[in-house]
């Protein structure tokens, strides 16, 4: 699987960071150049058209350029984060970084701005449910995605998670092929089953 060289409106306007109904009035009022899937009213976008098009209106690109998803991986288990990162790098949707303690999350969320972050509960400075309280307390980061996982799962500590607001939680250990199915789900990328 290459770069995608088509869009969906919701793709294009996640990637635009404008909402969806903006796209498709720029696509109706032919602004931005795409086709409609015969026999449907489901609108594309090729991908040099939403390039051109980001380009006009002084949208940056990089999103586009790169065209995966930014995943941060939290986590004080070096064998984990070295699986995980290995598998989310080989399915090509995806790009990486990971950081082994909770400190170091907050300064590289921030400079990373990350779709999702995969965040162990359990590290060794501060708690995950911490973490997820910083993301959500930022503003710029309200889009991004928290996956949070631990070999703990009292029921009440992920209900405590998801106060603190995460957006998923998995046991460990888990599949890594769950894990993607649920970061396509969160993220809204069509997964390949």
């Amino acid at each position: 699987m290459g770069i995608k060289t088509v869009f969906t409106t919701g793709e294009a306007a996640k990637i635009c960071k404008v909402s969806q109904q903006t796209i498709i009035r720029c696509f109706d009022s032919g602004q931005l150049k795409g086709f409609r899937v015969p026999g449907s009213r489901f609108r594309r976008i090729p991908r040099d058209s939403l390039y051109t098009f980001m380009k006009e209106n002084n949208i940056p690109t990089d999103a586009l350029e790169s065209g995966k998803r930014k995943v941060l991986v939290v986590d004080d288990d070096k064998d984990l984060v070295e699986l995980l990162v290995d598998v989310l790098e080989g399915d090509g949707r995806f790009e990486t970084r990971s950081v082994n303690n909770g400190f170091d999350a907050g300064m590289m969320v921030k400079e990373y701005k990350p779709d999702l972050i995969i965040l162990d509960v359990m590290l060794p400075d501060i708690n995950g449910k911490d973490v997820c309280v910083r993301v959500r307390s930022d503003k710029a980061l309200e889009t991004v995605k928290i996956v949070c996982v631990s070999g703990i799962v009292e029921e009440d500590k992920i209900e405590e998670l998801r106060h603190a607001g995460a957006n998923e939680f998995l046991a460990k250990p888990f599949e890594t092929e769950k894990l993607i199915e649920l970061i396509c789900r969160l993220l809204e990328i069509e997964s390949f089953v």
